[in-house]
């Protein structure tokens, strides 16, 4: 599991390969991640926006930015967390993504961004 703290928030993920969902023979590759997202401030706070950039080992780069995450905009109280689980295609073997979360003090209605740190995505026989 990678972790970051920035601005008060820890971002943490996890990364799990899809065979079920990938087709190397078509250089499809599925990948899921779960975030956890815990909130150390001292006042609630609202995820408004995401901002992805993913790479693969082709070195290409796609950038992916919406409102929330899975279709929500979670608030996260003083001292609780929130998870989702998404998901990444690559067209390569392994890759990585990192971003930031754009985040509201709920109590100062102040806006800033929360790093997510960079995790890498790699299919389990590309590991030996």
């Amino acid at each position: 599991m990678i972790s970051k703290i920035s601005a008060g928030i820890t971002v943490s993920v996890e990364t799990f390969f899809q065979p079920e969902y990938s087709n190397p023979s078509e250089s499809e590759y599925m990948f899921a991640y779960r975030i956890t997202i815990k909130n150390n401030n001292t006042y609630a706070v609202k995820l408004l926006r995401r901002h992805w950039y993913i790479y693969d080992t082709t070195g290409s780069l796609r950038e992916v930015e919406g409102e929330g995450v899975v279709g929500i905009q979670p608030q996260i109280n003083p001292d609780e967390e929130y998870q989702y689980i998404s998901g990444c295609n690559l067209r390569t073997e392994m890759g990585k993504m990192y971003g930031t979360y754009l985040m509201e003090d709920l109590n100062s209605n102040k806006q800033f961004d929360v790093i997510i740190p960079a995790f890498e995505m790699t299919v389990p026989f590309k590991m030996n």
